[in-house]
Formats: C-alpha cells, sequence, structure tokens
C-alpha cells in the first residue's frame, strides 16, 4: 500500500464503513492515521453518499463531522404525529378532557402541508401539557461532539387552532446538562389563536448554537387549551414536532 499514490489510496479507502475508518483503519499506520484525519478522505465519502451542504471551514475536523451528522440526521422526536397515542411522551398534564388525538383535517380544521401527517394531538379546554427528553448519548452522539463541535439543534413545531374557537400554544425547549441543570432555555411566548381564524397550520422553530460544553439531553414541552372554555376538544392541535441534530 505505501508505493500506492495517496489519491488512489484514499479512494480505497473512501470505499470502507466510516466507523472502521475511525476505529481500524487508521490505528495501521502513521500514512493511514494522517489520511483518516485529514480533509480529502471525508470530502471523497460526502460526494459518494449525496451527503451535500456547506461547511464552513474545509479542515479534517468539520468534514469528518459534517458526515457522520449528515449520516446520523433524525427527528429524535418519537411519535410526533400521535400515530402511537400518548407513547413515549412523558410529564402528561390532562387539562380539561385531556389529550385526544384526531384525523385531520378535524372538524373546521385544514389538511396539514405534509401529506405524510395524518393525525395530530388536540387539547381541551384547561392546560394540556407534554414532554419527551430526549438522551443525546443514547441516541449516538458523543461526549467530545457535543463539547467541541456543539452542532446545531434545531426544534420544530406545528400548530393550529379550530376556525370556530379561540385557543392558546406554547412551547419550551430546554437543553440539559449529565445532572439535568439547564444550559440553555428557548420559550415561546403564549400565542393566542382568535376565534373565527382561518385554521391554517403554522411552523414554529428554534436553533440552539454556541451553546457551551456539557449538553447531555434536550427536554421538550409543548402544550395549551381553548379560550372559551368549552367541553371536549377544542384548543390548540399540534403536531409533527421534531427535535434534529444537525451539521
Amino acid at each position: 500500500m505505501e508505493s500506492l499514490p495517496e489519491a488512489v489510496l484514499i479512494r480505497i479507502l473512501a470505499s470502507i464503513p466510516a466507523v472502521d475508518l475511525v476505529l481500524a483503519c487508521r490505528l495501521v499506520c502513521c500514512q493511514w492515521k494522517n489520511l483518516v484525519d485529514g480533509a480529502a478522505l471525508w470530502i471523497l465519502k460526502c460526494q459518494q453518499e449525496g451527503l451535500t451542504g456547506a461547511v464552513s471551514q474545509e479542515n479534517a475536523e468539520n468534514w469528518q463531522n459534517f458526515y457522520f451528522l449528515s449520516k446520523k440526521r433524525k427527528n429524535l422526536i418519537k411519535n410526533p404525529c400521535g400515530e402511537e397515542d400518548l407513547q413515549h411522551w412523558g410529564e402528561v398534564e390532562n387539562g380539561g378532557d385531556g389529550w385526544k388525538i384526531e384525523e385531520l383535517p378535524g372538524d373546521f380544521g385544514k389538511e396539514f402541508p405534509s401529506e405524510e401527517v395524518r393525525k395530530y394531538f388536540v387539547t381541551s379546554y384547561e392546560w394540556c401539557r407534554k414532554a419527551q427528553v430526549i438522551d443525546l448519548r443514547a441516541e449516538g452522539y458523543w461526549e467530545e461532539l457535543m463539547d467541541t463541535t456543539q452542532p446545531k439543534i434545531v426544534i420544530k413545531d406545528w400548530y393550529a387552532g379550530r376556525s370556530d374557537a379561540g385557543c392558546l400554544y406554547e412551547l419550551c425547549v430546554k437543553l440539559l446538562s449529565e445532572n439535568e441543570d439547564v444550559l440553555a432555555e428557548y420559550k415561546s411566548e403564549t400565542v393566542a389563536i382568535p376565534q373565527d381564524n382561518d385554521a391554517s397550520w403554522t411552523e414554529i422553530s428554534h436553533t440552539f448554537s454556541n451553546y457551551g460544553p456539557g449538553v447531555r439531553f434536550v427536554r421538550f414541552e409543548h402544550g395549551g387549551q381553548d379560550t372559551l372554555f368549552w367541553k371536549g376538544w377544542y384548543g390548540v392541535r399540534v403536531t409533527n414536532s421534531s427535535v434534529t441534530v444537525e451539521p
């Protein structure tokens, strides 16, 4: 292998699974270590696997992390649209008649912008809240990555009201340490949707960046209620919540 041109060796290494490159190939010799730690190999792997995007500094660490983060990218919220009832949601507060899952578009509602979303959660006449706590290490985001690279953590949620009833909506997301100390927090204003609204779906989003070392958990909580205090489920509707770690 020592007689091979570096460009050829990089192409050979690029055909090897990424985890094997880091855990095995870089231990073979100094030349392989330098190639695995360098940018050219990871740029090639990104190109081969169709992982495109803007990387601000073209150094080895950014390209390797960009590759791994792109491969891992997924919604870390489980059951975001109510397909599994309230499974995976904890700290559930069932004010009024509690949470209910309904099929889109629902009474006095509108279809969701994506056809893939078929259900939503709906609140009642007193505050309903629910939360999920995401263990980043359990999802494969190791401590060094979170502490040094501090990849963006992107939060999104969708809410809507019925056209015949007013309602309130809130979102609160916290980045927590090992001991569940709050290291960063985003809290929306209390959104008031008036009666006789157009029932359209609205996306709310926030991106955490430069949040400092020590983040191990993400706590996502949202909820709301109706403002007319009608018995039943006339409060805010929520669906398609997401938490993603972005390169």
